[in-house]
């Protein structure tokens, strides 16, 4: 029951994450400050790359979701509908790769890691690894900037407690939902549970619920993290909740100059 030509994989990452747009404005304002090239870590489909290339900004795009990042080549070409104008100057570079362990042979002024990504790494060792291959990348003095969220307001919807409305999309006629439906404490992190709901044009319809496990981790863990693979504490920014996402603490670090 895929749309046509847009894997699900795909469309559950654009319904669930695409509208997003609270940190956009200081992923900017960091590439102002820093400059470009601009290495976004977890990338998915392009929605902080393609932001930062329509503000006249050359972007790596890492992810290690071949299908994530063939539809952000595929927007930042124009191949697809949803044409995304682009300069010239500010192309899109797509690299499927590992967060923990990537090799790019290039350096960048400023590397930038969004949405948690972070927290999906697999505990402290996965941290580690990708803070280490993250310094081999910057330029000296360079700034690397890592979103995470320290709490998470916890719901279950088997308890009887109110949970956030689904995020609705039709597509080629297939009407696809998702709704958070738990947040959970776990030892070491949360667990966040969206259940996902189909209906294709016949009627015929599918449901399947989705985990994501979040790592445990402060701002203050972070930065202790961050000094052991070599980098300084630069400064920290917010981004603030929305009505539908948590908000974030922005933990800002810098390689040696």
């Amino acid at each position: 029951m895929t749309a046509v030509g847009s894997p699900v994989t795909v469309i559950w990452h654009d319904l669930e994450c695409g509208a997003y747009a609270e940190d956009l404005p200081l992923w900017r304002e960091l590439a102002a400050e820093h400059g470009d090239p601009v290495l976004d870590v977890g990338a998915g489909t392009g929605r902080v790359a393609l932001d930062l290339a329509r503000a006249g900004y050359r972007v790596t795009a890492l992810d290690r979701d071949t299908e994530l990042l063939d539809a952000l080549a595929d927007r930042a070409s124009g191949r697809k509908s949803e044409i995304v104008r682009l300069s010239s100057q500010a192309p899109v570079t797509t690299v499927v790769a590992d967060a923990c362990d990537f090799d790019l042979r290039e350096r960048f002024p400023l590397a930038i890691v969004p949405m948690q990504t972070i927290q999906l790494l697999g505990g402290a060792d996965g941290r580690a690894a990708f803070l280490r291959s993250a310094r081999r990348h910057l330029q000296p003095g360079g700034a690397i900037a890592i979103a995470i969220a320290e709490a998470l307001d916890l719901y279950d919807a088997t308890d009887g407690m109110q949970y956030p409305l689904p995020d609705i999309r039709e597509l080629d006629g297939i009407v696809y939902s998702s709704q958070p439906i738990a947040v959970r404490a776990e030892r070491g992190g949360f667990v966040l549970e969206r259940r996902r709901e189909t209906v294709a044009v016949t009627g015929e319809r599918t449901v399947e619920h989705d985990l994501i496990q979040l790592d445990r981790l402060t701002a203050r863990g972070l930065e202790r993290e961050g000094r052991a693979a070599g980098f300084a504490r630069a400064q920290r920014a917010r981004v603030r909740e929305t009505s539908d996402y948590v908000g974030s603490e922005v933990v800002i670090l810098r390689a040696p100059g």
